[in-house]
């Protein structure tokens, strides 16, 4: 049976929410600092400067799933002025952050993100930096590399940045 708007009535309305996110850090000048993209740790490559592990992609995943499920954003739930969250992996801050979405009565439907930089090259490893996100937040990640072409700050190298859009049900 249906009613005016043509909706079955006797099944569920499922409810969604879309959430976008964005994260940049600039390259460290600490040469022991180590970058973290996705969860994957990149060994030749210069780190980024953040009180965390300063993983640019997880932390535009966090800043989506956070705000699609209408919880704030990455600064509020884990802020830089927290001691105990220096260092912290932020691919274990995701699945934190995925939890609270669950808590708030929402589930995880799938993130995509996108991560500007010209080196190092994603390829190689995306699938693994796909299979770590997604295990996190329970619910699939897909990650896009692109490139600066040269063009401003990013393009000269100074430093990374991701866009992540979020979807959540209920």
């Amino acid at each position: 049976m249906s009613n005016d708007t043509g909706r079955v009535s006797d099944q569920p309305e499922i409810q969604f929410r879309v959430g976008q996110g964005f994260d940049i850090h600039r390259i460290s000048p600490d040469p022991d600092r180590k970058l973290v993209l996705g969860g994957v740790e990149f060994p030749n490559s210069p780190g980024l400067v953040g009180h965390s592990d300063a993983d640019v992609v997880a932390h535009a995943c966090i800043d989506a799933l956070l705000g699609a499920a209408g919880l704030g954003d990455i600064g509020q739930m884990f802020p830089d002025s927290d001691p105990e969250l220096e260092g912290a992996d932020s691919v274990a801050l995701l699945a934190l952050a995925s939890a609270a979405v669950r808590e708030a009565g929402w589930r995880p439907g799938n993130i995509d993100c996108a991560v500007v930089l010209d080196q190092p090259k994603l390829a190689p490893v995306k699938d693994q930096m796909q299979t770590n996100l997604s295990n996190a937040m329970g619910a699939p990640v897909t990650i896009k590399g692109r490139r600066t072409e040269g063009i401003g700050a990013l393009g000269r190298g100074e430093g990374i940045v991701a866009w992540a859009v979020a979807v959540v049900t209920r």
